[in-house]
């Protein structure tokens, strides 16, 4: 079958991973060590990706368990932070996407992202407004790798498990994709993704 729609997960595909100054500053603001503050910002991420938290409360919930306290300013200032964590964008990546557009080929993103990050990226980052169909777990009440989230992509899309390329960093993601027929693949860099579409008969 024929391949019609290749899709792009965001965090670390189309967006660089957060700089290392990021936890530094998040943990010299609260006082919690950073291992412990990286441990604690993971333990949550999924209930505020499926957006079943908004930013204030993943990071109040946060400082709670962390038994720790800060003024509102400095709340701010974290929240202010986390939000620009993720807007660092691969020019690469974006470059692949709009030859991946311009091929004819529909384009999308299918990504685990919070309320408040996607809307400031709506706002404010403009790969946002270049895919065909976008689908983001805050707004399906479903993250990756659940099968749902996939299966929801593929029918807003109106495309085959098997017309479907799907890019991601994460290999669990990646198997999960694989389970429901897309050919999904690990994302390592857009030159190693040009030659892996190249491969499935996609030249762009």
């Amino acid at each position: 079958m024929n391949i019609r729609a290749v899709v792009f997960d965001f965090g670390k595909v189309i967006s660089f991973p957060p700089a290392d100054s990021v936890l530094e500053n998040l943990s010299e603001i609260s006082g919690i060590q950073p291992d412990t503050l990286d441990g604690l910002i993971n333990k949550y991420r999924n209930e505020y990706d499926r957006g079943t938290l908004s930013l204030r409360e993943y990071y109040l919930r946060i400082l709670r368990e962390a038994k720790v306290s800060v003024d509102p300013a400095d709340l701010e200032e974290m929240l202010r932070i986390d939000l620009g964590a993720w807007a660092r964008i691969n020019p690469e990546t974006v470059s692949l996407m709009k030859d991946v557009k311009q091929g004819g080929y529909l384009l999308g993103i299918l990504s685990n992202m919070p309320q408040d990050f996607l809307a400031y990226g709506r706002k404010n980052i403009p790969v946002f407004h270049l895919p065909d169909v976008g689908v983001f777990s805050c707004e399906v009440n479903a993250i990756k790798p659940e099968p749902a989230i996939y299966r929801i992509w593929l029918e807003r899309a109106s495309c085959a498990p098997e017309e479907t390329v799907f890019f991601d960093d994460l290999q669990a993601n990646v198997d999960a994709g694989r389970k429901l027929a897309i050919e999904a693949l690990l994302w390592k860099d857009s030159k190693t993704a040009r030659n892996d579409l190249f491969r499935l008969g996609v030249d762009v």
